[in-house]
């Protein structure tokens, strides 16, 4: 394992609101995730060890490839969650120029577009599936997503 790369992991989870970057190629599993404020990043015990330190918060330590899933995000009861069915670019527009799809306090209806995530140039329009209120939008706009993180917070009405 190239300790520059290991470096380059970390320093994109330190910079990015992205939690958990994971990479399996060639037997290697490396995972590195936010845990708190300090990434930490997994790599299999039959890997050598890397030759130097890590002098910053980030915390290197070696484990088996097992991955525990990031802890859903909580939220009232009372609230719909609008996930993101995949991983990708979430964009509060249809173009940077653009007025953003959905406002905090709107009232949407069902199939009414919410957003774009952006995968691999494929631009998915993610809709609301109840009628209701946007009590708060999670995501900043144009940032990384992952599969079933929580996008929206809806109140029905």
């Amino acid at each position: 394992m190239d300790l520059a790369y290991l470096k380059k992991l970390v320093r994109i989870v330190e910079n990015s609101t992205v939690d958990e970057i994971e990479i399996k190629e060639e037997g290697l599993h490396v995972r590195v995730s936010r845990k708190g404020t300090h990434p930490v990043a997994q790599v299999p015990l039959n890997s050598p060890p890397p030759s130097t330190v890590v002098s910053s918060p980030p915390q290197i330590k070696t484990e088996a490839p097992a991955a525990v899933p990031p802890a859903p995000v909580q939220s009232e009861p009372k609230y719909v969650e609008v996930r993101s069915p995949i991983v990708g670019t979430f964009y509060r527009a249809p173009a940077p120029d653009a007025d953003p799809y959905v406002e905090v306090g709107q009232i949407v209806q069902p199939k009414q577009v919410l957003c774009i995530v952006e995968a691999m140039k494929l631009m998915n329009e993610i809709e609301s599936e109840v009628s209701g209120r946007i009590v708060k939008i999670l995501v900043e706009n144009a940032q990384p997503v992952e599969y079933n993180q929580v996008l929206f917070l809806i109140e029905p009405v």
